[in-house]
């Protein structure tokens, strides 16, 4: 049984690659690209728990210079852990609380657009800073902000200060967090328009005739047709809530406003490519790892018991 069991299978296997042999050849460069650049590299975390050296490599550092967790205790008992834990939350926080139901915002005022000209050309013109470079975005952020930038010029003309804005710490989370809704909150909407588009049209009808304005269609139809979206992408930005952009940050910040802006990710930047501390900056990206981990598996938990949607 266990042989014509195998043989069906193998069978099944091989009528299965005839069938779809295109879309398994489409699939494979990302197939590829995951394993190259996400699982393989991963058994550089072992770097985390010795005191890597170039000239032994990973698996030689781990034998003769294996340290155990003294890499993710001395991160825990710096002066560092504290400030860089809570900076990292506080952005993250802000920009979850901002960005995410605005997003969802914005996508329901599109979709209530009428015309389709000015509906598509709306949605144009808020998807088109996506796709401008990361370091073009922060060249233009950092030139706005100077004393003689436009918003420095504006901040001068208000509080009478001739600064920096990028000077000043207070202004930092307004910086990061206004300048990613400017690139970002537009694309963001696509999924959501998507969403929409699934909605039953029967249910506006329904809910018209019950004489159900638009904040009531809204309400009782629209965000109970994308409820699964939301939830999903909730789950997923929970779940990144330790894990700030690391380019953003150094593009932007100066040892004037670490205070407020040094985050994790900018901090395993400066120890393992400044520094040369690969093994402590291992220790502290996988410990912002496990974190992220923990909370995606906590919101997903919670999400399937009480919305009865989860990633798995």
């Amino acid at each position: 049984m266990g042989t014509k069991q195998k043989k069906f299978t193998r069978t099944a296997i091989v009528k299965d690659w005839r069938k779809n042999k295109k879309r398994y050849l489409l699939l494979l460069p990302l197939i590829l690209y995951f394993i190259v650049f996400s699982y393989l590299p991963m058994g550089g975390i072992v770097m985390a728990f010795c005191d890597y050296k170039p000239k032994l490599g990973i698996f030689g550092s781990l034998v003769n210079r294996f340290v155990g967790f003294q890499n993710f205790t001395d991160f825990f008992q710096s002066f560092y852990f504290g400030r860089l834990l809570k900076n990292t939350i506080i952005l993250n926080g802000l920009n979850l609380l901002i960005s995410f139901p605005l997003t969802i915002l914005v996508a329901l005022l599109i979709n209530e657009v009428g015309n389709k000209l000015f509906k598509k050309t709306v949605q144009t013109i808020s998807y088109l800073p996506y796709f401008i470079s990361m370091v073009v975005v922060c060249g233009i952020v950092v030139d706005f902000c100077k004393s003689t930038g436009l918003l420095g010029t504006l901040m001068t003309a208000i509080t009478g200060k001739t600064q920096n804005l990028l000077g000043v710490a207070g202004y930092w989370r307004t910086i990061y967090i206004g300048s990613g809704l400017w690139q970002g909150l537009g694309f963001g909407t696509i999924l959501y328009i998507a969403a929409l588009s699934g909605v039953d049209q029967t249910l506006y009808e329904a809910a018209q005739i019950d004489g159900a304005g638009y904040l009531k269609q809204m309400w009782h139809v629209t965000l109970p047709g994308i409820r699964p979206t939301i939830v999903i992408t909730l789950i997923l930005q929970v779940g990144m809530l330790m894990a700030s952009s690391y380019e953003k940050t150094i593009l932007m910040y100066n040892s004037q406003i670490y205070e407020t802006a040094d985050i994790i990710a900018s901090y395993v930047y400066r120890k393992g490519l400044l520094d040369g501390d690969y093994s402590f900056s291992t220790a502290v990206g996988l410990f912002n790892s496990v974190i992220n981990l923990a909370l995606l598996t906590i919101t997903n938990k919670i999400s399937k018991k009480y919305t009865e949607t989860s990633l798995f």
